[in-house]
């Protein structure tokens, strides 16, 4: 398996996961696990470590990096500079309002 950094390639070999491993991981997260489960965990871990490699014997060379997998384009709309509300409209429909603020109930004593 290689590792690309810029135009530097490593190559390097996966591992696979000990029950050791997962024990110590688990120590490490504050975890208590069982014997049955570190077992299951290892062979999860085990199972994407195989995917990994299974992934890395496709050919990347000509495919540009993405940062999501589709494309996706901004939903939000033009930051345009609009005419402000008129003092009267924005008091318009206030519950309660005097000639030029809101008026709200008490909450500080």
């Amino acid at each position: 398996m290689f590792l690309t950094f810029g135009l530097t390639k490593i190559r390097f070999q996966i591992m696979s996961v000990t029950e050791k491993d997962v024990k110590y991981i688990a120590n490490l997260a504050r975890l208590q696990l069982d014997e049955e489960e570190v077992t299951s965990l290892a062979g999860d871990m085990n199972k994407i470590l195989g995917y990994m490699e299974l992934l890395d014997e496709l050919d990347t060379d000509n495919v540009e990096p993405l940062e999501h997998v589709i494309d996706l384009e901004s939903r939000l709309r033009k930051d345009e500079a609009k005419e402000p509300l008129s003092h009267e409209d924005a008091l318009k429909n206030a519950p309660d309002a005097d000639s030029d603020y809101f008026r709200v109930p008490k909450v500080i004593e």
